[in-house]
């Protein structure tokens, strides 16, 4: 197994295909490429030429960022590669972006314990994350 990490962008079939696989909510392709578009950062896993994680920094670059879309697919996590998406990740918020930045994400849990060992630490009570669809 050669698993590598490259700084790029998903297509929208690998994008949508990681993230079923792994079990987050899917999205309609005209989104997905939209979101894809308007990337500020990402990072993907490949064992040899198969995708099989990535990792998204969306938002405004200065002021507020979200981490979002940490994805190793199911049969290669428990090996730390989400660690490596998040090391990946962190690296560019630490070099590439203000020191006065907010980054945020909504973590599932376990993946919390993941996120904790980057520095992020819950909110509540003094705020909660809130959610909601477009339409």
């Amino acid at each position: 197994m050669t698993i590598r990490l490259t700084g790029q962008t998903p297509d929208t079939d690998t994008y949508l295909s990681l993230r079923a696989a792994s079990g987050l909510s899917s999205y309609d392709r005209d989104a997905a490429d939209i979101g894809l578009k308007n990337n500020l950062h990402s990072v993907m896993l490949f064992d040899k030429n198969q995708p099989i994680g990535m990792g998204r920094l969306v938002g405004d670059g200065g002021c507020f960022v979200q981490v979002t879309d940490v994805v190793v697919h199911p049969d290669y996590q428990g090996r730390g590669l989400g660690k490596e998406i998040m090391s990946a990740l962190t690296a560019f918020i630490e070099t590439r972006l203000p020191p006065s930045v907010y980054v945020s994400l909504i973590a599932d849990v376990p993946a919390n314990h993941l996120y904790e060992q980057f520095g992020f630490r819950e909110t509540a009570p003094r705020s909660v994350g809130m959610a909601r669809r477009g339409r």
